[in-house]
């Protein structure tokens, strides 16, 4: 089976395609393996960052702020990437349009894994000064408009290629990526973190996770390459029809949906950095726990995150994926009135916080990829699921550890657990509007 050259390859595209050439058919499980690497990759980079910047970045380029306040800016700083990442998406739609989807993520990839093992190499202040926030600023925008770039098109493939009745499981396959991304980087921060002094830590332990960063995002990218490059899968993504539109011409036709898919996932974005990234910062500032050790705690909470992604899947294929979206906002609602408290109660409070907001992570997150996706014109389906994806982390996520650390610093725990019930209102009311738009 052979497939014809799109007009916009190039010829770097043309000859991987050529190297690729082979005869099977486009299996759901072959697109599967693609998207794991990818999302996994992804999230491994996302975490060594967001670890950094609890653990780091405050003593190594604020040291002249208190604690807190160090933090926040460290913070401020984090959310950097995702607005970039909008950006990066316009960007490279552009370079997937006239130099094709492998020259794409080729460029984009490399972005990403230079910008990250740019930071491995970052001075701190006591050298450079006020320039080691500058340029910590500069490397999170490159990974912010890399990551916008290194939207392949697996995911919404995956969708596409999905039997009528497993539709939830594939839809929870990409979202293994988050939970095996953090228990990796955890899993390198907590061994530097307790085994070297904090000096040593501060001075060199920290930057080994992002050179591993940079290796697996090598690795990665070839593995993502021998799919997308094949003539095989170029011939899927164009029978499919994604192949990028105009920006323009999909925000005209589907603002809609566009606004819609980047607010029915807030219940799981919220709660994403309520249990990864904000109470590692709580508890980094506020209690006498070592960070070594509360990172072994997420570490046991995001295998029960893995485990109930996957039953996701199986739960969305018998009563609706918008069902669970709706009964895990529901959860994520209750358990923001009283959950963020746990984080005060020692180690059991805290294996108790972490665990239960897993398992209420894995069951919304693991089904709100692409939650209206199917919602798009077939041949605005590719631009429209990047832009929704970039708006979507931009909503819910962007400046999510900044605004929890501040209204709990300020107001207590319960503060952020309002923070986080917003998120699973806002979920609600979209699946809601979601669901009346699609009555009529």
């Amino acid at each position: 089976m052979t497939a014809s050259i799109a007009p916009h390859s190039g010829t770097a595209e043309r000859d991987a395609r050529a190297i690729n050439t082979r005869h099977s058919e486009i299996a759901p499980g072959e697109i599967a393996i693609g998207v794991i690497i990818g999302r996994t990759s992804e999230f491994f980079d996302f975490f060594v960052y967001a670890i950094a910047s609890v653990l780091v970045f405050p003593s190594l380029i604020f040291p002249y702020l208190d604690r807190l306040t160090g933090t926040l800016c460290s913070f401020a700083i984090f959310s950097l990437a995702f607005i970039a990442r909008p950006i990066g998406s316009l960007i490279f739609l552009w370079v997937d349009q006239a130099m094709g989807r492998g020259t794409k993520l080729t460029i984009a990839i490399f972005l990403l894994g230079g910008s990250t093992a740019a930071v491995a190499f970052l001075p701190g202040y006591d050298t450079i000064g006020v320039w080691a926030a500058l340029l910590l600023a500069m490397f999170r925008l490159g990974q912010g408009v890399a990551l916008g770039g290194a939207w392949d098109g697996l995911a919404s493939l995956l969708a596409l290629n999905a039997p009528d009745n497993r539709r939830g499981w594939y839809a929870m396959i990409p979202q293994l990526g988050a939970p095996l991304g953090l228990i990796v980087a955890s899993g390198l921060f907590a061994f530097f973190s307790a085994t070297l002094s904090v000096a040593d830590f501060l001075d060199w332990g920290w930057r080994f996770p992002f050179f591993v960063a940079f290796a697996i995002n090598v690795v990665a990218l070839f593995a993502r390459l021998r799919i997308v490059s094949t003539p095989d899968y170029a011939q899927a993504f164009e029978s499919r029809e994604l192949q990028p539109s105009g920006a323009i011409e999909t925000l005209r036709g589907d603002w809609r949906t566009i606004v819609i898919g980047a607010f029915a996932p807030l219940a799981s974005f919220a709660l994403f950095h309520m249990v990864t990234v904000f109470p590692l910062s709580w508890v980094t500032i506020f209690t006498v726990q070592t960070p070594a050790h509360f990172l072994v705690i997420e570490m046991i909470a995001a295998v029960f995150g893995v485990v109930s992604v996957i039953a996701s899947g199986f739960i969305a294929d018998r009563v609706g994926r918008r069902t669970l979206l709706g009964a895990s906002a529901a959860a994520i609602a209750v358990f923001s009135g009283f959950a963020p408290q746990l984080l005060k109660n020692g180690d059991a409070g805290e294996l108790a916080f972490m665990i239960v907001g897993f398992v209420l992570l894995g069951l919304a997150f693991g089904q709100s990829s692409g939650a209206v996706t199917a919602n798009f014109a077939q041949s605005r389906r590719y631009t429209g699921a990047a832009l929704t994806s970039d708006l979507a982390w931009l909503v819910g996520a962007g400046f999510a550890p900044l605004v929890a650390l501040l209204l709990a610093s300020h107001f207590g725990l319960l503060a952020a657990g309002a923070y986080l019930l917003s998120g699973a209102l806002g979920t609600l009311i979209a699946l809601g509007i979601n669901k009346e738009l699609a009555g009529r």
